[in-house]
């Protein structure tokens, strides 16, 4: 699933329903020129075409880091190269005054078929991404928590790799909020999930579990990874200047976590479990700071016993 806030999501969708509006032109162009032999861009018979037309400028310069790494968009370009460079050989067929080979003309046709239904596929694939986010937040919605820790703790269980959870609450959120209005709060929030989407793992989701609780995923981190990356995390909310953020705001953000193994021998359900339960210690004993669940720790009348990772400025 695409991986990107809201905002970034529609304009995504509007660039992709602009290049597809502009590769259709591109090739009723062709298309003129083959058959009307009209005059052809000069572009389209270099080497180069398509980093040249208007298709390849949103393709290779104007689209999201973040697109890039579905694998339909990969598909896209490789299609689009290939369009390209099938309409050259036929414009400089016709040129020079010879007949068009009808093979290279089914294929240029056939060629930008598959790439629009590729744009549809890209596109469905950012209006479900659109769908599963937070508008508030940008974050993933709480529908998107199991689906996708179960699909990590199946590889937990066959050994492929680590995963860990986290609770995150902001403290003094209803301080702000009854001070500075919700929507203040809810640029807080913001905030704080920008902070983390840019300093976890690329690999790592924060979804908004309810409120102001949010539940990261930390795949391939084991519990000290997981611990020292909380700890950055926690201690940069607390210092780092957040962006979007109003000036007048007293509160310094900052925030408890209570971390969790992703254990593949119990229900993802347990394993949020434990993490909730941790961040309940963090927040009653003063907030920011984070709790690691201890596996020895069975009740709640024993959570006393997790090990506290003692504010640090």
């Amino acid at each position: 699933m695409v991986d990107m806030d809201p905002a970034g999501l529609r304009k995504t969708l509007e660039q992709i329903d602009r290049a597809a509006h502009e590769h259709a032109e591109w090739h009723a162009n062709v298309l003129r020129s083959i058959v009307c032999e009209t005059p052809c861009d000069p572009n389209d018979l270099t080497a180069s075409a398509h980093l040249l037309c208007r298709f390849g400028h949103w393709y290779y310069e104007q689209s999201a880091a973040e697109i890039r790494e579905d694998p339909v968009f990969a598909a896209i370009g490789v299609e689009h190269r290939l369009v390209h460079r099938i309409a050259a050989r036929i414009l400089r067929e016709v040129a020079a005054g010879r007949p068009v080979d009808r093979e290279d003309f089914d294929d240029l046709l056939a060629g930008s078929a598959r790439l629009r239904g590729e744009l549809d596929m890209l596109r469905r694939d950012v209006q479900g991404a659109l769908r599963h986010r937070d508008e508030r937040t940008g974050a993933f919605d709480r529908g998107q928590v199991l689906p996708e820790l179960r699909h990590w703790r199946a590889l937990v269980k066959q050994g492929v790799q680590p995963c860990c959870i986290a609770f995150m609450d902001l403290d003094h959120l209803a301080d702000i909020n009854r001070k500075h209005g919700h929507p203040t709060g809810d640029a807080v929030l913001a905030a704080a999930v920008r902070y983390l989407r840019d300093h976890l793992r690329p690999a790592s989701k924060v979804f908004r579990y309810g409120g102001d609780e949010f539940l990261i995923s930390l795949p391939g981190a084991d519990f000290a990874d997981a611990h020292e990356l909380i700890k950055r995390v926690r201690q940069g909310l607390a210092t780092d200047p957040l962006s979007g953020l109003p000036a007048q705001l007293e509160y310094p953000v900052t925030a408890s976590f209570g971390l969790a193994k992703l254990d593949p021998d119990a229900r993802v359900e347990d394993s949020i479990e434990r993490a909730a339960q941790a961040l309940l210690i963090a927040k009653s004993s003063g907030g920011d700071r984070a709790i690691n669940w201890d596996e020895s720790v069975i009740t709640r009348r024993d959570l006393r016993q997790l090990r506290i990772d003692e504010h640090q400025p």
